[in-house]
Parts: structure tokens; sequence; C-alpha cells
């Protein structure tokens, strides 16, 4: 077998290259090492920055988001006794959109199956081979039969815990990393949200979060203990919890139901340089990692997919290296300044036990200086819709 490109990990930004790169004329091959209902089967972000939306529609799969998906002008911060609307749309020009990444997956999906794309779900022991010679190749089984695949790249789009970056020799790569001592006890509910936008809120008790997915499926956050069973959280002390963290206001809107889903994930920030190893590259979750605070790990994603499909598409169709060559370094500009917002918003909304009462107060501080400054509060609102491409 022989292909251009091949990409590992059949996720949004795997899926997405895929498209991206098929409507430009250049063949790949996705190797995926689970199941379609596994991959659909993992719930994660809905907020998408524009930049994201645009790609969707570039790559064709943006017509059911337009249609279900929720245009969101703001949302709002609560912190102590400061309770702030944050204008998103008024201060930028520029909303966000709220359509969750199982959606963007299946819509792309079914863009893969329409035209008889190459996945290959449930390949064991994908291996990428010689990507630091002019040869790659790359080696899964399948069914208990070994195949293997030449290229001219691959693309690792095969998440934190994936083959592609524990290829890279030690020695070639550096990693930044920091762990949050706490995490996300999310549930989802076949219930209506509480309100039109979402609610951040910095209580006593630790930060919560009240999101959606629709009009009537809502998604909710808790911050919790990282050692926390999640046994200990039946669904009425999530929802009692919710009500204290978020306010009498949202308290009063909050309609309960059983839990669909339950668990709890961890936070941290983490960054892999460089992101390109000869004819290797790394794409979202394989190269970094934000906590959920801003918004940006899907929205990370898209804009590496951004770099790295034009660099690809420049290189069938000029025969310029320049893009990919350009692609580590641009990529990493951008995911250095997600990472910073992703950073402070989480430093702004969760209780730090070791912080006390001197963190209280600069929270506070901060809410404060955000609630008197246009100034603050744009620069809140440009990294929260997303940094220019």
């Amino acid at each position: 077998m022989r292909t251009q490109v091949v990409i590992i990990g059949a996720g949004p930004s795997g899926l997405l290259l895929s498209q991206l790169l098929h409507l430009a004329g250049v063949e790949s091959v996705v190797l995926e090492r689970k199941s379609p209902d596994y991959v659909l089967s993992r719930i994660r972000a809905g907020v998408l920055e524009q930049g994201m939306v645009q790609m969707l529609e570039k790559a064709g799969v943006a017509e059911r988001m337009h249609k279900e998906g929720l245009p969101h002008d703001g949302f709002t911060l609560s912190v102590g006794d400061t309770r702030l609307r944050m204008d998103l749309k008024g201060l930028t020009g520029t909303p966000v959109m709220v359509y969750g990444q199982t959606e963007v997956t299946r819509d792309l999906m079914e863009a893969h199956t329409a035209r008889g794309a190459q996945v290959i779900y449930d390949a064991e022991d994908v291996t990428p081979l010689d990507f630091d010679t002019d040869h790659p190749r790359v080696a899964w089984k399948k069914d208990g039969v070994t195949h293997e695949i030449a290229c001219d790249f691959i693309c690792g789009c095969d998440g934190y815990h994936g083959v592609a970056r524990a290829s890279v020799p030690e020695k070639a790569i550096t990693t930044y990393e920091k762990i949050y001592p706490f995490g996300w006890l999310g549930i989802l509910s076949h219930v209506p949200p509480c309100d039109h936008e979402l609610i951040y809120s910095n209580h006593p008790r630790g930060f919560a979060l009240a999101s959606m997915r629709s009009h009537t499926l809502s998604r909710y956050y808790v911050q919790v203990p990282l050692d926390t069973p999640l046994e200990e959280w039946p669904d009425e002390r999530i929802w009692d919890e919710l009500k204290l963290r978020l306010g009498e206001e949202a308290a009063a809107n909050m309609k309960t139901g059983p839990s669909i889903e339950k668990s709890i994930a961890p936070l941290r920030s983490f960054v892999a340089e460089p992101l390109r190893f000869g004819r290797l590259f790394l794409a979202g979750d394989a190269g970094h990692i934000v906590p959920p605070t801003g918004a940006k790990g899907l929205n990370l994603a898209a804009s590496d997919i951004h770099y790295l499909s034009s660099g690809l598409i420049e290189y069938y169709g000029e025969k310029s290296s320049a893009g990919i060559n350009a692609y580590s370094a641009k990529a990493l500009a951008r995911i250095w300044k997600a990472e910073r917002f992703s950073w402070w918003m989480t430093t702004l909304l969760h209780q730090f036990p070791e912080l006390g009462r001197f963190n209280a107060r600069i929270q506070q501080a901060d809410m404060d200086y955000l609630a008197s400054s246009k100034a603050a509060q744009t620069s809140l609102a440009e990294n929260y819709v997303g940094l220019p491409y």
C-alpha cells in the first residue's frame, strides 16, 4: 500500500485534516485503534471559536452545525460578590458557537463515509517507521494480520496517550507540564440549561460551570479533589452543589434530572516541542493539553490542522516546503498564548488549597479590575473567542 499522508487518529483533528487534504486533491489514509462507536462515545468540549467554525465550513461539514448549534454572544463570570457578563460579540465583533465535539466528529465521519475515504478502525499496534528518512512507513495489525503502508508524511493526531509522540526519541523532544491539584466532576443530563449562556463561577466551595450541548441537553461541572471517588457523588449531591456554587439566579432556573454520563477529568497543562520530527508531525492533544477552563482544547487542535493542512497542500500544489517547515513554530506560538490564557482562567476561577486567603484576594482583585476596565474585558474576550491564525 502507498498513500501521500498517513494520519494516525480518527478524532476530530485527524478527520478534519483528512477532509481538507481530500478537497485539495491530496491522498490520505486514517488509522484509528478504536471503533467508530468508541470514538463517538467520548464526551468533550462544546465551545467552538469562529476560526474553527470557518474551518468546518471550508471542509464542507458545517450544515448541521449551523442548524443545531447555538451561537453565543457572551458568558457570565462570577467570583465572590462580583458577577459580570462578558459581551464577547460587543467587545470583539465575534461570537462563539456551542456545538459538541461528538457532533463535530459525527459530521466528519459522515463526510468520510459519503466519499468512501480510507479510515481503518480497530487498527492495533500502529507503529510509525523511518520518519527520520525520506521514506516513512506505518505498520499496524488488523484482525491478526500485519499491514504496512508507505507514505510521504505521517501526522500524529492520536491524542496525549497516542503512539505518535511516544515514537519520538526522548532526546529529540522537550516537554513542559503543570498538573493542577483538582479535577472537574462533569455530568451530562437531558434537561434544559439554567441560562441561555455559559456561567463560570468561583465559589468558596470551589469552581462550577453551567454549560450545554443544546436547548435540551445540559453539561455541568464542579471542582473536586483529584482523588475523589465517583461513587461519593450521586446525582442529588451534584445538583445540590451546583445550586450552591452557581448562585441563586441559576439555582432558581435549574432543572434537574438523571445523569446520562458522569466522570472526573484531571486538569493539566502540557506542551511538547517541537511538533515536527523529520516527516512526522504532531497535532492536537498529541502535542499539547490545556485545562478546559478557557475552552481551548479542540480549538487549538483546529488551529494546528489549519497550519498543517496549509503546509501539506502547499507542498503538493506548489512544490514548496515553506509551509511544513514553518508548521511547528507557527503552531507553538499560538499554543503558548492559549496555554497562558487557560492557565489564567484556571487560576481566576478555582480554589487552590495551598494559596488560601491570599489567592482569594487576588482573584477578587482580578474580577474588580475586569468589572472596571473595558480594556481588560476586551483582552479576555479576544482570547476567549480565539486569536487569529
